[in-house]
């Protein structure tokens, strides 16, 4: 191959071209992302049930639904929550690969059969089926910078004119909005509704049968008599619009003649939807907006098009409201990806000048340099076809491949060079002579290089997507690599390379003189290795006790090293949960979230922008104890200094709970590294209740744990995430004396539900949008459990019995949220590592602590990890198999290569030379820095294999040669101290330009600094140490080998392996 595009170089150039094109025409159209579609597809069932506690949520609606959910396939788990305030929210979690819609298609037709089950105010909400995460992509805020509109204008506006819109972009799985929009409110007075002897009840049956659109037909429809000329629709009655026309729906007749309307016995106005929730923009009231990103779209597409969106509805916004963007993920994403084709172009660089270093000639330097785009551009085309993304893996997997792609381009240079000046030839003859002599080793090394990335393709789930991502590209890098190196490059060195001429008189320039004080200083340093060389291979005791000296570090290292799944990165946001005691009102929410705005807007106001803040709402569920904000930080380029980071902007704002007396805590955590597998960064587990001993045994068991875990050093911010058991006023319906008073027990409920709950009753209209109609008591006849007696119900004599005649009441306790995992009671129990510990030696401790409930004598009681520890649990059990895996391929192709079963493992012993410098590294960047983000990772695994990769290619270089030399007829030791010498140059400058092609992400800062450290300390501790000592083992390796396994010449053979 190489042979013909040496005399046909303008093919070479066209060949090489088109690959560009081709790269160039992809990059245009491939769609950018942090990650790949990593997270598993999940659809989420969502139902109301007005007015009802968890308790009866759980029993009536939550269980009746995951019981039909059996048999769907690829499903993973199911989670579920039933909120005091009526709602239930059940996630499926399917494995991945499992098409989204095909999963939400047959979760639809489960749910078919559970429907006619439900409760009927539950089917009268509707029970909505989406596929999204639970975490945020982006949260909008509405606001009024000069007050000229009320909060319930703003979210009635938001509700009305822009949820709507934002639903139907594409990428976007669920659109919830902080706020109701305008409803028309019907506040029972129960003083007057008994002196005129009208129950709720009454009021409902009259506001449906008067507030009704009525289809009546038409005047001259068809079939008409003969000769009819006249056709016109029929109308009568409507439904109706304003508070007046409401208050004045006729309820009854008095005895004495007079007309009660519903105005007589209530309070009617246009009103919130809903009073749950209370959000501010810096203080200020504003309508909030939290889009949730669908499953498998992309974010930055998503993003967009919701900004395009806004583009078109921002000119029809009433006059003083403006939007702003509270929290955003996608600025992190964007920047992390430049940050990374950053470090590419640095990569570049540092490669060219090592490159520069070795080969001293500006032409044979420009001729591997020239290999980068094409390779880089080619390896973007291919995996465009795979369907992957301009993401932080497919980059980070180039910026590993620049030092390789080049590895054979620089090898053929450097053979030609050899050829041109030892022999005297020209470039055509060098180049023809030299691709002869190197094409069969190219393709050996490159095969096997390749080979240990192979393996990683092949895995499945979470895990697996990451994985993949490296490993397509690095392979497609690599054999590009090689298809450059057999056709563009030798056309140009035969075209671009100047015949040595040995009669030149050498120059005096700057760089001659530092060219030849290198040459000399190298050269004086292959002597001194050729030395210690010798030293190694005799001194087989000594080498053996430093090889096992390292063979026992890498064991102690592998097992100090903290584990994690992804590291965690500074994403911009400071997402701050707050928990107010049980009982508490919005009010009190309220302030305390004031209070926390007003310290970030003050004391942090050189690193924070801006803060958006719900009371009454939280991840750890929806209650007027509970509130959320998000802290949106000053750009990463204005937060270099150290107290500027967000870990210790969130340690100062730990303090708030020594500040903030009436919270129950006050919990600033990070975004996770991967938002669609959970909401903050740390670890999350379900305590479930396998053997069924019920709620008080359950918490019990919570409580416990989160008392050790507050001892333990390695714990930080160890928390419930839900919300503790609350008093509950319990009514005692009397039965029988209700029965013996003529009082019917469904008007009871039916009174109690309206008058303290609110019920939702039809709809009306409001500007032309369909809007609700509620009836409830109101707010005076509702605040104290006296205030029960206020009320009356109807008996079957026309009489007005109060509820004192029937029912009592009695204080207890109850949880506001239920949980449930895989179809078993659970408390959902989320912490985050303590300063400097990892994410997976934060999971060991809390195992540890779970452990010991049997002993306290807590049986039945198990553990699940979910979301993003689930993740990282799984993935830490993979790589052990993955490595052995790798070096099971890697040896294989070794044997392949030289025909033999034992000259492979004196490669394959080299590996842990590299292995050990990669894990001493990251561990020293860990312990001197304060790093936990470098940790036995997803990253940090990736690393270890390509110092797998990089530490057989080192060997490869010597024992190839080395067993040429022996085949020839040298000395074993001979042969491979000469194959030492001749191999270290080759050696050291691929290594460099490897080591400085990584070195940027080592020293990355930023937005993604994190997973960049992770994989450059990785790599480049393994570079250093597999250099360094390998240099020096692989002669030793290759002498015991040989020595073991004796050498037997083939020359017999020759005729036929010729035949």
């Amino acid at each position: 191959m190489a042979q013909f595009f040496i005399h046909r170089p303008i093919f070479a150039w066209v060949i090489a071209l088109v690959i560009m094109l081709a790269g160039i025409l992809t990059l245009s159209n491939m769609p950018i992302a942090q990650y790949p579609t990593i997270a598993p597809p999940t659809v989420t069932i969502s139902a109301t049930y007005p007015g009802a506690s968890a308790e009866t949520v759980e029993n009536t609606v939550t269980q009746i639904i995951e019981q039909q959910m059996n048999g769907l396939d690829g499903l993973r788990y199911i989670s579920s929550n039933s909120a005091g305030n009526g709602s239930a929210s059940i996630a499926l979690n399917f494995e991945q690969g499992v098409d989204p819609d095909i999963a939400q298609v047959q979760v639809q037709n489960k749910l078919q059969s559970a429907t006619a089950l439900l409760p009927e105010d539950v089917q009268r909400q509707g029970v909505r089926v989406t596929k999204s995460g639970a975490s945020f992509l982006q949260v909008l805020a509405f606001y009024s910078p000069d007050g000229s509109m009320s909060a319930n204008d703003i979210k009635d506006y938001v509700n009305s004119n822009i949820s709507e819109p934002l639903s139907r972009v594409a990428g976007v799985g669920e659109v919830q909005v902080f706020g109701g929009s305008y409803a028309m409110r019907i506040w029972l007075d129960p003083a007057k509704m008994a002196s005129l002897q009208v129950t709720p009840s009454d009021i409902a049956t009259a506001i449906r049968t008067q507030n009704a659109q009525v289809a009546v037909g038409q005047l001259g429809g068809a079939p008409a008599i003969e000769g009819q000329v006249l056709n016109a629709t029929v109308t009568a009655q409507s439904l109706l619009q304003t508070p007046e026309q409401f208050s004045n729906i006729f309820l009854k007749n008095t005895a004495s003649g007079a007309q009660v309307r519903l105005g007589d016995v209530a309070r009617v106005e246009l009103g919130a939807d809903n009073y749950q929730f209370d959000s501010k923009f810096n203080g200020k009231p504003a309508g909030g907006v939290a889009i949730k990103l669908a499953t498998g779209a992309n974010a930055l597409d998503t993003a967009q098009a919701v900004e395009e969106r806004l583009k078109l509805l921002r000119p029809n916004y009433p006059q003083g409201m403006v939007d702003q963007l509270a929290f955003d993920t996608t600025p992190f994403i964007e920047l992390s990806i430049k940050s990374v084709v950053k470090t590419l172009i640095e990569a570049i660089i540092l490669v060219f000048l090592v490159m520069f270093l070795f080969l001293q000639n500006w032409r044979a330097t420009i001729i591997p340099t020239m290999a980068v785009p094409v390779v880089v551009l080619g390896t973007f085309a291919v995996i465009n076809m795979f369907g992957f993304s301009i993401n932080t893996l497919t980059m980070f997997a180039m910026v590993l491949a620049i030092g390789l792609l080049v590895d054979d381009a620089i090898v053929v240079v450097e053979n030609v060079e050899r050829v041109m000046v030892e022999e005297h030839l020209d470039p055509v003859a060098a180049t023809e002579k030299s691709m002869k002599q190197i094409s069969g080793a190219l393709i050996g090394i490159t095969s096997v290089l390749s080979a240990v990335f192979v393996p990683m393709a092949f895995f499945g789930g979470t895990t697996g997507v990451i994985y993949r991502q490296f490993s397509v590209t690095l392979v497609t890098a690599m054999v590009l690599s090689l298809i450059v190196a057999l056709t563009f490059t030798p056309a140009l060195c035969a075209t671009m390379l100047k015949q040595h001429d040995p009669n030149k008189p050498e120059s005096n320039g700057l760089f001659a003189r530092f060219f030849r004080w290198f040459n000399r200083s190298f050269d004086k340093l292959s002597v001194k290795y050729q030395g210690g060389v010798n030293r190694m291979t005799h001194s087989k005791i000594f080498s053996g006790i430093i090889y096992g000296a390292v063979l026992v570090v890498i064991v102690l290292l592998f097992q100090k090293l903290p584990s994690s799944f992804l590291p965690d990165e500074d994403q911009g946001v400071v997402m701050t949960l707050v928990q107010l005691p049980p009982n508490a009102s919005l009010e009190r929410t309220d302030k305390v979230i004031s209070t926390m705005t007003n310290y970030f807007l003050e004391n942090e106001k050189e690193h924070v922008e801006s803060v958006f803040s719900v009371a009454g709402f939280s991840f750890t569920g929806v209650g007027q104890n509970a509130g959320l904000a998000f802290i949106k930080l000053k750009d990463w380029s204005e937060r270099t200094s150290p107290e500027s980071q967000i870990g210790a902007i969130i340690q100062r704002g730990m303090a708030l709970n020594m500040i903030v007396k009436d919270a129950s805590y006050i919990m600033p955590l990070q975004l996770p590294a991967m938002p669609e597998l959970g909401v903050s960064a740390g670890f999350n587990l379900q305590l479930k209740d396998a053997s069924g001993q019920g709620h008080e045994k359950l918490t019990m068991a919570r409580n416990i744990i989160l008392g050790e875990a507050a001892k333990d050093p390695r714990l930080a911010g160890v928390r419930p995430n839900g919300q503790e058991d609350t008093p509950q006023y319990r009514v005692i319906v009397d039965h029988a004396q209700a029965g013996a008073l003529g009082v019917s027990i469904a008007e009871i409920n039916s009174t109690m539900g309206m008058a303290w709950g609110g019920s939702y009753i039809n709809d009306f209209i409001d500007r032309g949008r369909v809007k609700k109609v509620y009836v409830q008591g109101e707010a005076g006849s509702r605040m104290m459990p006296e205030d029960l007696d206020q009320w009356y119900v109807r008996n079957n004599r026309g009489e007005m019995v109060p509820f004192s005649a029937f029912a009592t009441g009695e204080w207890t306790y109850g949880s506001p949220r239920l949980e449930r995992y895989n179809g078993v009671s659970s408390m959902n129990i989320q912490g985050t590592p303590a300063p400097g510990v990892s994410s997976g030696d934060a999971m060991v401790a809390m195992e540890e602590i779970i452990a010991k409930l049997p002993d306290m004598g807590l049986q039945g009681f198990d553990y699940e990890w979910t979301g993003l520890s689930l993740e990282e649990r799984e993935s830490g059990d993979q790589a052990p198999f993955l490595y052995a895996l790798s070096l099971l391929i890697v040896f294989l192709c070794l044997a392949a290569l030289y025909e033999s079963w034992s000259i492979p493992f004196s490669v394959l012993l080299v590996v842990p030379l590299g292995i050990v410098g990669a894990l001493f590294l990251t561990f020293s960047g860990m312990v001197l820095f304060q790093n936990p983000n470098l940790s036995n990772n997803i990253y940090f695994q990736v690393a270890i294999i390509a110092v797998i990769g990089l530490s057989a290619k080192n060997a490869i270089l010597i024992v190839e040669f080395a067993k040429e030399l022996q085949e020839k007829g040298e000395d074993l030791f001979e042969a491979t101290l000469h194959a030492a010498k001749m191999r270290l140059r080759p050696i050291i400058m691929t290594t460099l330009a490897f080591g400085f092609g990584v070195l940027p992400l080592a020293l990355s800062s930023g937005a993604g600094a994190g997973s960049q450290h992770s994989v450059g300390y990785g790599v480049l501790g393994g570079v250093i140490s597999s250099t360094l000592l390998g240099i020096f083992f692989i002669p030793v390796f290759y002498v015991w080998i040989r020595s073991i396994f004796k050498y037997k010449p083939k020359q017999q053979n020759h005729q036929e392996h010729v035949s």
